[in-house]
């Protein structure tokens, strides 16, 4: 069933031409606080991972608190066939801005926008190819997580003891491997000898396989883990917490999130890697609403435009010698002004 975080108006259509397949910025209509833009955010999974979803819906939950919009969350949950329905039935109950994210849910936009033209779609964490001209009502959202997971990778490597580090990833898709090289060329610049192992769980949503491969990297020497694999990464953190390894957090600040309920757990996460995806959404929202949002075309967002990063919390400052937050404060700033270029597979 939808969650919402307020009550949801009578679905009104926004009062727009068919935009060209060239890049346009969204027209502007004049949203009230009693009169919202309404806005789905359509989960392909369900809320509680602690990283993606959690990080779209917190920006979602901003958004109604900042902007005139009116959220309904629809979490269409684990089985793939209810997917593309949760999506087609958003459209068709006439929401002003649909939301949705990953390669997962990518070709379901594609085939469902073209017969909505009045209504826009966000796409996070992939794109379609602008370039058919058929998709001038979408914007995309893609992330160079590669140059935050550097400086990761760099902490990492640094206080390392053996010289070995894990990566758990939940499939091989790009903007997964993205993380991953940048974690493993920013712990090459801090030690050429380091040993980074990669692992593979073909699954966001099994903890249990998570916990079952980061242990298998313990025993082999790895005592720092960046599991990339959403739900299947908490399985990861949780090997992590109960054998006294290193941790590197994903999306979203996770030692935050689990300091209140774990404080055991939060305390081996030195780090996370955040993509933000709510500060993003937020902010297409809010050109969404002002008309300046260029719907066909693809946003690629980085350090330097503040769309990801790695986590500065206590955590990091006990864990992390101060020497090392100097270099790793040094190189992002060389990232930004690009005397350091990141491998990325963007």
């Amino acid at each position: 069933m939808p969650m919402k975080f307020t009550r949801r108006r009578a679905a009104q259509l926004m009062l727009c031409t068919a935009l060209s397949g060239a890049a346009m910025p969204a027209l502007a209509q004049e949203f009230t606080a009693d009169d919202p833009m309404e806005v789905a955010l359509v989960l392909h999974g369900t809320l509680g991972d602690k990283s993606f979803f959690d990080s779209a819906a917190a920006g979602m939950e901003r958004a109604e608190a900042e902007l005139p919009v009116d959220v309904t969350i629809i979490e269409a949950g684990l089985d793939r066939g209810r997917w593309e329905p949760a999506l087609a039935d958003a459209a068709d109950q006439g929401f002003d801005v649909i939301i949705a994210g990953t390669w997962e849910m990518n070709g379901f936009m594609q085939d469902l926008a073209p017969d909505y033209p009045d209504q826009k779609f966000i796409l996070f964490d992939d794109t379609p190819d602008f370039s058919t001209g058929e998709f001038g009502n979408i914007i995309a959202i893609t992330y160079k997580t590669s140059t935050a997971a550097y400086l990761a990778g760099y902490a990492a490597a640094m206080i390392s003891e053996t010289g070995k580090l894990g990566e758990i990833l939940g499939v091989e898709g790009s903007t997964v491997v993205e993380f991953a090289v940048g974690f493993e060329q920013g712990a090459m610049a801090a030690n050429p000898d380091v040993e980074v192992t990669r692992a593979v769980a073909g699954s966001f949503t099994d903890p249990a396989k998570g916990k079952e491969l980061a242990l298998a990297q313990f025993s082999q020497g790895v005592d720092v883990v960046f599991p990339i694999a959403g739900g299947t990464g908490i399985g990861a953190l949780q090997a992590a917490r109960d054998e006294g390894m290193w941790a590197v957090g994903v999306d979203s600040d996770q030692a935050e999130i689990f300091e209140p309920s774990d404080p055991e757990q939060a305390a081996v996460i030195f780090t996370s890697v955040e993509k933000k995806i709510g500060d993003s959404l937020f902010d297409v929202l809010e050109q969404t609403l002002d008309g300046t949002a260029a719907y066909g075309t693809t946003l690629l967002l980085g350090l330097a435009d503040g769309a990801v990063g790695i986590s500065k919390n206590d955590y990091y400052m006990e864990s992390v010698p101060e020497e090392v937050r100097t270099q790793v404060d040094e190189i992002e700033q060389q990232i930004i002004n690009g005397e350091i270029t990141v491998d990325s597979v963007m």
